[in-house]
């Protein structure tokens, strides 16, 4: 109990954090296409259209970390990623994320990062995926490289997510789950780049080099 309302309390802070920027440069024009460090985002697989989720539920099988899913629903809380560095890495607070860039993408909620290992997945075999760490801290298998086509992440833009520790990429292929997330989809790393790995921002809210947020979609 005291976990869930801990995790509740990271979610308002976070939140009212964000908000409270918005209010702030409320009637500014800031014209930005670019997904940004620091930016709070949910990401949807478009080939099944489902958000990239997490929550305090373990694996019972592999490595036994938090659970990575993919939910249809478009405004469940667990499904807020906010994109980070890594350690010693150089990504300024609104800076564009670069193609290529590698990246941290930390849970709201829980404070996991995403993350990746040699553990099979439980459904399809195919690599694990899992939320790891604590407060946004983990280890080196915690990195992502964004590939995008330009020069900077789009919020437009389809992306890949290549694991950087173990070179698989982020990947729904359309296995569901039973009790007791019935119905969410299996997430896990493939080998290689195909459709079943293209990830597009939605909801979100975008960190500029002001620290001025821009509002999209929700919050």
């Amino acid at each position: 109990m005291q976990a869930v309302i801990m995790g509740q309390l990271r979610v308002i802070s976070v939140l009212l954090d964000f908000i409270l920027l918005f209010v702030m440069c409320a009637g500014r024009d800031v014209d930005s296409s670019y997904v940004t460090c620091g930016s709070l985002v949910k990401l949807m697989n478009t080939r099944h259209s489902v958000r990239l989720h997490s929550h305090d539920v373990k694996y019972g099988s592999g490595s036994g970390q938090q659970s990575v899913t993919g939910v249809d629903s478009a405004d469940d809380a667990n499904s807020y990623w906010r994109i980070r560095e890594i350690p010693n890495g150089l990504c300024q607070r609104g800076e564009p994320i670069r193609c290529d860039q590698a990246i941290r993408i930390t849970h709201l909620k829980t404070g996991r990062n995403l993350h990746s290992h040699h553990f099979s997945s439980p459904l399809s075999n195919n690599q694990e995926v899992s939320a790891f760490g604590e407060n946004g801290e983990g280890d080196g298998l915690d990195v992502w490289a964004v590939q995008c086509s330009g020069t900077y992440w789009e919020r437009d833009d389809d992306v890949r997510f290549k694991h950087v520790g173990t070179e698989v990429f982020l990947s729904i292929t359309g296995e569901q789950y039973g009790h007791p997330i019935r119905g969410q989809r299996e997430v896990h790393g493939m080998s290689s780049p195909n459709h079943h790995n293209y990830w597009k921002v939605m909801e979100g809210v975008f960190i500029q080099p002001s620290s001025d947020p821009v509002h999209h979609d929700e919050l």
